[in-house]
């Protein structure tokens, strides 16, 4: 039995609008969930003779109810007798003791996030539901989900946890469909206590993947469970994102994550460098915080870097050895990384014209298809805000976002559109431009 998943909670609320409140509260206040498994769920009550009257008098509401809850038959089965209690489940977390807010470096940049990820650790679905956290890649957002998912594990050990990618989330529903298994994908996501769910702007776009989060959200929601999602950006600037699921992302609280400050840089390189058991020199911390600026895990790669050249290769950890190291994880996090040059290049090379027409003046109907293509693809594929892709085009914020608007209206509506966005965005991450 576990105790945590509130599955019968809701079916019970759709029922109090046909039948007293007083009388569900008799009969089902010590029956408990067992299993949900394909399109059956199984009850436990205390005996035979409660089991007799809910089968007699209550089966039908109760299907019914599940029926509206979950959009499809789902049958019941009443057991009795002593049952196991398997304690809390989770699913998609490794259990990592790197990723707890001990070990979270806080500074200006990140202490509104990491205030906002205590409070919901300590008081799950109290105050901040859902919490939505957003910056760029690399500083900290998983970090805090698992630090989140570490505190609530301990504090509720029943708790049934799922961790998720947006891409993940809609590529198990791709699969859900394909074997016509919705019913137990719904289930696992509706049944959780905790729904952490990393890069959710991978939703965005994905017409079917956006109906089933939005009553799985719902759900939760309406269960008072509590909901952790991150993105690239915040929800009014995920551009193919439905309106009502922006307005839910913002019903509860918004954190941003900036890349940190100095100070905070050098916090995060010195502690990185004792957790895996050396000291750096003072002047090679310097080199490195002042060096590397918006990312996390460069920082935390180029310590590592630095051990295994002087564990490895025997070499004096100087600054000399910090530049070459640094140089060679950046090279390697950048080297497939899409940035405003490498998507011109990819949309000049499909199109078969010179990067300089696509940034130009020119307003012909050759140029202009490309060049709103690549403001769409900078804005998907990258943080630049609008304001930045105006100055890489120089062009207006406005413009911009009619170009990006555009590109999105023929996406939904041509296949043709879509293949060529796919293609391209397929050879600019394979680094084919």
């Amino acid at each position: 039995m576990n105790p945590s998943n509130d599955i019968l909670k809701m079916a019970l609320s759709q029922m109090q609008r046909t039948i007293n409140p007083v009388t569900l509260t008799a009969w089902f206040d010590d029956a408990s969930v067992v299993e949900f498994v394909g399109n059956v769920l199984t009850l436990h009550v205390p005996n035979d003779f409660k089991k007799e009257i809910i089968e007699t008098r209550f089966m039908e509401p109760l299907t019914a109810a599940l029926r509206e809850l979950f959009d499809d038959e789902i049958g019941v089965v009443l057991t009795t007798g002593e049952i196991e209690n398997p304690g809390g489940v989770s699913y998609g977390l490794t259990p990592d003791d790197e990723y707890t807010f001990d070990h979270f470096i806080v500074g200006n940049s990140n202490k509104f996030a990491h205030a906002a990820a205590l409070s919901v650790a300590n008081q799950p679905a109290q105050y901040y539901n859902p919490l939505f956290i957003y910056g760029q890649s690399g500083l900290g957002k998983t970090h805090l989900l698992y630090a989140i998912a570490a505190v609530i594990r301990q504090n509720h050990p029943s708790y049934r946890i799922i961790y998720v990618k947006g891409e993940d989330f809609t590529n198990e529903l791709v699969g859900a469909i394909q074997e016509g298994d919705v019913q137990n994908f719904r289930g696992k996501y509706r049944m959780a206590d905790l729904l952490l769910i990393d890069d959710i702007q991978f939703i965005a776009g994905k017409e079917r993947t956006q109906e089933e989060f939005f009553h799985t959200f719902n759900a939760l929601y309406e269960a008072k469970k509590q909901i952790v999602l991150t993105s690239d950006r915040p929800p009014k600037e995920i551009n193919t994102l439905e309106d009502r699921m922006k307005t839910r992302f913002e019903w509860g609280l918004l954190a941003d994550i900036q890349p940190p400050d100095y100070e905070t840089r050098m916090a995060i390189i010195q502690a990185k460098a004792q957790k895996i058991g050396f000291t750096l020199p003072p002047e090679v911390v310097q080199v490195i915080a002042e060096t590397l600026h918006s990312n996390v895990r460069q920082l935390e790669g180029t310590v590592k870097k630095i051990q295994a050249l002087h564990n490895l290769m025997h070499q004096d950890i100087t600054v000399e050895l910090a530049n070459r190291a640094i140089e060679e994880v950046r090279g390697s996090d950048e080297a497939l990384t899409p940035t405003p040059p490498k998507i011109l290049q990819a949309v000049a090379n499909y199109y078969s014209i010179p990067v300089e027409q696509i940034v130009g003046s020119r307003r012909s109907k050759d140029t202009v298809q490309p060049r709103q293509v690549a403001m769409y693809l900078v804005r998907e594929l990258t943080n630049y805000s609008l304001p930045e892709i105006g100055k890489v085009f120089s062009r207006d914020h406005t413009t911009v976002l009619h170009s990006i608007n555009k590109i999105d209206d023929e996406r939904k509506n041509s296949s043709e559109m879509d293949g060529i966005l796919k293609t391209l965005i397929s050879n600019i991450h394979q680094g084919t431009l």
